[in-house]
């Protein structure tokens, strides 16, 4: 029986931490809590900061992506529409639209930065 009692009371005591002399006694925890929230704030300057840089390239190459499929697919749309609704025959189309883009362009070209294209 003295032996029960010594291997019960030697279990409760090893479940509670060993006492620092000069320290208190929840040392451990605070201890922890000091590594845990270190730990996190390395984890926000770093890692957030790559996540939004990664989801920004992802979702760059994504748009890249179909702009190049839908913008040819769009100029050809328009090229059918107009060659259907003008009479005078696809000449006319190519006209038209090189005319807006030339006008496009011009404006764009007004827009640069001064020394940009020199």
């Amino acid at each position: 029986m003295a032996d029960s009692s010594l291997a019960n009371s030697g279990s409760s005591a090893s479940t509670e931490p060993f006492p620092v002399p000069g320290l208190p006694e929840d040392w451990h925890l605070k201890a922890t809590e000091k590594i845990v929230t270190g730990v996190d704030q390395v984890k926000v300057k770093t890692a957030g900061p790559a996540i939004g840089i990664a989801r920004s390239a992802v979702f760059g190459l994504l748009a890249a992506m179909l702009s190049v499929i839908a913008v040819p697919l769009f100029l050809i749309g328009i090229v059918r529409l107009l060659n259907t609704v003008l009479p005078a025959g696809v000449w006319l189309v190519y006209l038209i639209l090189g005319a807006l883009f030339l006008a496009l362009g011009g404006f764009l070209w007004s827009r640069r930065p001064r020394g940009a294209a020199s």
